[in-house]
């Protein structure tokens, strides 16, 4: 049996999770089998700081695979290696990495593979 099409918008999602401290939050859709979002990060957002005492994991494990709408991120893995994303780039971010916004513009970026877990409590 064939699958259905499915059409859901951003700005109405199934769901919305809040980062500590108001520094930005993920909207979340389900199409299909797969789950979307789309991450709002606001200037002076770090994963540690933010996402971390609702991940209650020492460093990210989520793997994200996706693409950058405006702003920029830098992605430091747990063995040191370090990454600038900024707007226009796909990225994949391997989990065990810690994150934060350089500047004082927001990031924001649709996330393709790292979004059902993410910011939800352990």
């Amino acid at each position: 049996m064939a699958g259905k099409l499915e059409r859901k918008h951003l700005d109405k999602p199934d769901e919305t999770r809040a980062f500590k401290d108001g520094k930005g939050k993920l909207d979340v859709v389900t199409v299909g089998s797969h789950t979307v979002g789309r991450g709002v990060f606001e200037p002076g957002w770090r994963w540690s700081l933010h996402v971390k005492p609702i991940a209650g994991t020492p460093s990210c494990q989520n793997e994200h695979t996706g693409y950058v709408l405006e702003g920029k991120m830098v992605v430091k893995m747990d063995d040191g290696a370090e990454v600038e994303y900024r707007a226009g780039d796909a990225f994949h971010m391997p989990p065990g990495h810690d994150a934060w916004i350089v500047g004082d513009k927001r990031c924001v970026l649709i996330d393709f593979t790292g979004v059902a877990k993410y910011a939800k409590p352990a």
